[in-house]
């Protein structure tokens, strides 16, 4: 009924304002009849207000309708479900116990020098907190059986959803529940917009057993991934401060761990008790450094995708007679295409870190995909797979000059079919030549970031389009030789992000959150106006030089792996991505690995050992130590210089 009134106040208010501009036309001569005309406008005004005012009760009361609706409900599980849902994930021997040994290591840092000042700035408070480096416990803190303090937290899903993301929670309650009974866990109903009306729900073991190593965020919800403004921000501390939290778990990825950085800022500047801490949860796997080699979800949807691909990959080789453009989800960074590539060995693989590097132009990026298709018709094959990430689009240097015109213009509140008009003329020569469907999805609205909707753009069937027109007139030309081009498209975008996570990505989730107590900063890079930055694909790295080797057989030979289905188990239940089994950058395991290392001697040169064993020591020890100090001052050095 509230939607059918205000739905007929609108009509009345714009019937009502029609009827005064004829009003005004033939009455003005009259000073009653200017009167009454301001009186009526100024009714016009009210009403007008009044409908707005109504609307946007109605759209606040449908999204707590909407908060509210199943989330965190028993729900009935299939005998797959209710099979992983026993499936107990495995901690690291440092994070089992009650008894956590822990030891401070060098402080925070930004990851470019240029940037340090800045950050400090804009950081005073949460900045420069020392590392956090876990520990195996001894046999005393075995026997240790202290309890601690009970504790209030609330968690929230705030990125994409990502496999995994439920187990995040089931980690941070047993972590809890292990330190103290009587701690309470809150999850935040809907996402932020929850966050921000204090929507809660209590987590207990009943609840949460129908979500345990299961996919989705369906649990609590998610609504807009964003906490930026300062409405949003004041909101969320008042939450909060009303529930007494302790602490604030955001679940979510790039854009989410900017927010929980600044968000912890904010708050220790206000004084604040609650925490914030950050969880790197992204199907894109892009926030890596050398304490976080991937994302939570990264791995399942990979396996997930790779699939995928696979099957088009048989399919393809089948028929003998289309060419399959396959589009993975990657934002900025391509790590779903690469791994997925290695994993499934399609003929081509377009990653949007070499384009931009190499400055590809559109036409080039043609031209090479008709070159392959070529090699591949003078040995009588007509079929083929080529594998593209979602961020390409964005890598092209002339579509990302046309892209950001576009925000720009977005952002200017111009209308979306006055865009075009507004273009300048080189944009608008690349927007003309561009197909209809590439134009229209352009001009979509942002996302919550004001970014483009890279998942909307089907960057593979602009792909196929131009390249069909380039075979068809090098056909003409007489400089192709062979069958008609024929090609089918597919975005494997959303298949992948509810499915049952990787036995690796269900202990991955959980004991990433065993150690949330003693988190002393944001989880996040600690990083606010100048926000994290994704991690790219590495040129130079291991895994790229591995596709790089094997570029020329994908192409000609078909090479295609099976990888198959997900195995929870059996001998392909603990794989793990290719991307991180080449590239070897266990950083805290060889620091273990070293330590290690310092154990064994002290076990050898202790009292009652030689004095040929205790000279080759100290001799060793020296060395190395002059040797670690000449890297200290020669990296200090560098970074000095870069920052003069």
């Amino acid at each position: 009924m509230q939607q059918w009134n205000l739905g007929s106040n609108f009509c009345w208010c714009h019937q009502r304002a029609k009827k005064l501009q004829e009003h005004q036309k033939v009455s003005l001569s009259s000073s009653s009849s200017i009167v009454s005309l301001q009186k009526g406008l100024q009714e016009h005004k009210e009403k007008k207000k009044n409908c707005t005012k109504n609307k946007l009760q109605t759209r606040r009361a449908r999204r707590e309708m909407s908060m509210n609706a199943d989330l965190g409900k028993p729900r009935e599980l299939t005998g797959l479900q209710q099979r992983r849902a026993l499936y107990q994930p495995e901690l690291p021997p440092c994070l089992e116990g009650k008894a956590i040994r822990v030891e401070f290591g060098d402080s925070t840092t930004t990851i470019d020098p240029t940037c340090a000042n800045m950050v400090v700035q804009e950081f005073p408070n949460t900045f420069g907190q020392p590392l956090v480096h876990f520990l195996k416990p001894n046999k005393m803190d075995a026997q240790a059986n202290d309890e601690h303090p009970p504790i209030r937290v609330g968690v929230v899903f705030s990125g994409r959803q990502s496999p995994g993301g439920h187990n995040v929670i089931w980690g941070i309650y047993d972590a809890m529940k292990t330190q103290n009974l009587q701690s309470v866990l809150l999850g935040f109903i809907g996402g932020t917009e929850g966050l921000f009306a204090n929507q809660t729900l209590e987590i207990t073991d009943d609840v949460l057993s129908a979500y345990r190593n299961q996919g989705g965020f369906d649990f609590l919800g998610r609504t807009v991934d964003q906490i930026h403004t300062t409405e949003q921000v004041n909101a969320a501390m008042s939450t909060c401060c009303d529930l007494d939290l302790d602490g604030l778990v955001i679940i979510g990825g790039v854009t989410s761990n900017s927010d929980a950085a600044q968000l912890a800022e904010t708050f220790a500047n206000h004084n604040c008790k609650t925490k914030v801490v950050g969880v790197p949860v992204s199907l894109n796997g892009d926030l890596k450094n050398q304490f976080v080699e991937t994302t939570v979800g990264f791995d399942t949807v990979c396996k997930v995708n790779s699939q995928l691909i696979s099957n088009v990959c048989l399919d393809a080789i089948s028929a003998g007679k289309y060419y399959h453009f396959v589009r993975v989800m990657g934002w900025k960074a391509s790590h779903v295409a690469l791994e997925c590539a290695l994993q499934s060995q399609p003929n081509m693989v377009i990653l949007g870190e070499e384009v931009a590097f190499s400055k590809l132009t559109l036409k080039e990026i043609i031209s090479k995909i008709c070159d392959g298709v070529q090699a591949r018709a003078a040995q009588e094959k007509y079929h083929g797979v080529l594998l593209i990430s979602e961020g390409l689009i964005e890598s092209i240097p002339e579509m990302f000059a046309l892209i950001q015109e576009i925000n720009i213009l977005h952002s200017n509140k111009v209308p979306e079919n006055n865009i075009p008009s507004q273009l300048s003329p080189w944009a608008t020569a690349l927007y003309n030549y561009l197909p209809p469907f590439i134009r229209r999805e352009l001009l979509l609205h942002q996302d919550s970031d004001n970014s483009a909707q890279l998942s909307q753009i089907d960057t593979e069937q602009l792909l196929a389009h131009l390249v069909e027109a380039e075979m068809n007139k090098r056909m003409k030309e007489g400089k192709y030789i062979g069958r008609k081009f024929s090609s089918v498209c597919h975005f494997f975008g959303y298949q992948a992000r509810g499915s049952l996570p990787s036995n690796f990505d269900c202990d991955y989730a959980y004991a990433m959150m065993s150690v949330k107590r003693h988190s002393r900063s944001p989880g996040a890079v600690p990083t606010g106006k100048p926000v994290i930055h994704p991690s790219p694909v590495d040129l130079q790295g291991k895994a790229y030089a591995l596709l790089r080797e094997k570029a020329s057989s994908f192409l000609l030979d078909d090479f295609y792996r099976t990888p198959g289905g997900i195995q929870f188990d059996g001998s392909g239940t603990n794989v793990k991505p290719i991307t991180l089994t080449v590239e070897d950058q266990d950083y805290l395991g060889d620091i273990e690995l070293l330590q290690d290392y310092l154990e064994k001697v002290r076990n050898i040169v202790k009292p009652g050992c030689s004095r040929e064993i205790l000279k080759a020591a100290i001799s060793s020890m020296s060395s190395v130590k002059d040797v670690l100090k000449s890297l200290v001052n020669w990296q200090h050095g560098i970074n000095h210089s870069v920052k003069s």
